[in-house]
């Protein structure tokens, strides 16, 4: 959970060297299961609480440690729910490998909310998206998952761990609240399969005294005599071991001597190709994101070791996840996310004005700034496949619809209404048929056509009218 280090109430000073872990189910000690021929790895994170920083960013890298902004550094999803901000993503896969999940900590800094009353008066719920495949995201969620959690002030940092013993993910994520008589962050977990509902909440890091926990990450590494590895941030970070989640931790240590306290979110991932972990660290003290530390045996922390070499890609990464990809997820992520086409739609007769869209209504527009709010992804229309529907670039998730015959771009739905609101079967331009023109799914006799300058939805008869529903669609 990325923050301010000078917020006194989010302490993270003084982790105990045996956090007490309540059991929150039986998990029978299991061999972790071989690691699958992995090739790249994707990387989920934030850049930061500037405008649009707090959505979701993707990276890619082929060998662990140099990474490449995916989308042209553009925001891959955005959530319209909640404080409209996420951050401290994590990516987690099914054992099936067939079902994937985002899960975010609702949270918007950048809108001008304190870290005081996020922590305290924020949202209890994470923000959830679903895909089979990685590249084709669901309408995203709420997980209510500190609802039932007495004075809880916010859901902060979740991270998911598959327990093959029990059968399910064990979800834990940072709480505010009150627990005999003290207000602090305390690490909370409860099992889920879907992401949709959990069990009861049960306090899983529990630090003694006053002081609180907000970020730590667990590994299935089974090396070094433990099968588990937990790195954690208190005044710097620490590592324990245990062999069972839900059992007894053992402290191993911590990187005070290498990193310093000025870090945090810690980020663990395993080497594609050899037995060697990188454990990212977040250097929030000093604004430059993301760092790896390196060790080929996560429980002898004397061997951890700082690497030069290593590249960021231009967007600041912070507090994220890396995901390890099969051959076949890395040829879906980059045909979708490396070279995105990016299209423009450009007005017949006024040539120095494109579509945009602004606070949320549509236009066409000379010298837009920002240029991606004319920037949209023509997709397969959401309610037919032979036709088109217009996905902002910047607010991606978000579609140009009709209502009441006026333009808007809205955050998709569920439902058919949206969905054949905002599909267009593209046709030759009325005005020049080497240019294009749009009629309505739903409303097929009207077509998108600009009028003072706004998008409407209108019929269409006279050279004017033909001339402005005409558009040339560029890349």
């Amino acid at each position: 959970m990325s923050s301010n280090p000078r917020s006194a109430r989010l302490s993270r000073r003084g982790l105990i060297a045996a956090a007490a872990a309540v059991p929150l189910a039986a998990a029978v000690p299991a061999p972790a299961s071989a690691q699958t021929a992995y090739t790249s790895y994707l990387m989920a994170h934030f850049i930061g609480e500037g405008s649009g920083g707090e959505q979701t960013y993707l990276a890619h890298s082929d060998n662990g440690l140099n990474w490449t902004d995916l989308n042209r550094g553009q925001i891959v999803l955005r959530t319209p729910l909640g404080t409209k901000g996420v951050r401290d993503h994590i990516i987690v896969r099914n054992p099936a490998g067939n079902r994937y999940w985002i899960v975010a900590t609702d949270l918007h800094i950048g809108s001008g909310t304190s870290w005081g009353d996020a922590a305290n008066s924020g949202s209890r719920s994470l923000v959830v998206w679903e895909s089979t495949d990685l590249v084709n995201w669901s309408i995203p969620w709420l997980l209510g998952v500190a609802n039932s959690i007495g004075d809880a002030g916010c859901a902060w940092a979740p991270e998911a761990i598959w327990d093959a013993a029990a059968g399910n993910f064990l979800l834990y994520w940072a709480t505010n609240s009150t627990l005999n008589g003290i207000k602090k962050h305390r690490i909370w977990a409860a099992r889920t399969s879907d992401f949709r509902s959990i069990s009861t909440p049960q306090v899983y890091v529990n630090p003694a005294g006053t002081e609180g926990i907000i970020d730590t990450q667990i590994i299935e590494a089974n090396t070094g005599g433990w099968r588990y590895y937990r790195a954690s941030k208190a005044t710097q970070i620490v590592i324990e071991g245990s062999n069972s989640l839900t059992g007894t931790w053992t402290r191993l240590g911590d990187l005070a001597n290498l990193t310093g306290s000025g870090v945090e979110g810690p980020m663990w991932a395993k080497f594609n190709d050899r037995n060697e972990w990188a454990l990212w660290l977040d250097q929030y003290a000093t604004g430059r994101g993301y760092m790896p530390v390196l060790t080929t045996n996560p429980a002898s922390v004397s061997g951890y070791r700082k690497v030069t070499g290593y590249g960021l890609g231009s967007n600041l990464k912070r507090h994220g996840f890396i995901l390890n990809l099969t051959a076949a997820e890395r040829s879906r992520v980059l045909a979708r996310y490396q070279s995105p086409v990016f299209n423009r739609l450009q007005s017949h007769n006024f040539q120095d004005r494109y579509v945009r869209h602004y606070n949320m209504d549509v236009r066409i527009e000379a010298g837009v700034s920002p240029g991606a709010d004319a920037q949209f992804r023509l997709v397969p229309g959401l309610a037919s496949s032979g036709a088109v529907s217009f996905e902002s670039v910047n607010f991606p998730g978000h579609f140009l619809r009709h209502v009441d015959y006026d333009f808007v771009l809205a955050p998709r739905e569920s439902g058919g209404t949206f969905n054949a609101d905002a599909t267009f079967n593209r046709v030759a331009g009325l005005a020049d048929s080497s240019w294009s023109s749009f009629t309505s799914y739903n409303f097929p006799t009207r077509y998108i056509r600009h009028y003072g300058y706004s998008l409407r939805l209108d019929p269409v008869s006279t050279a004017t009218e033909r001339s402005d529903a005409t558009f040339r669609v560029t890349t």
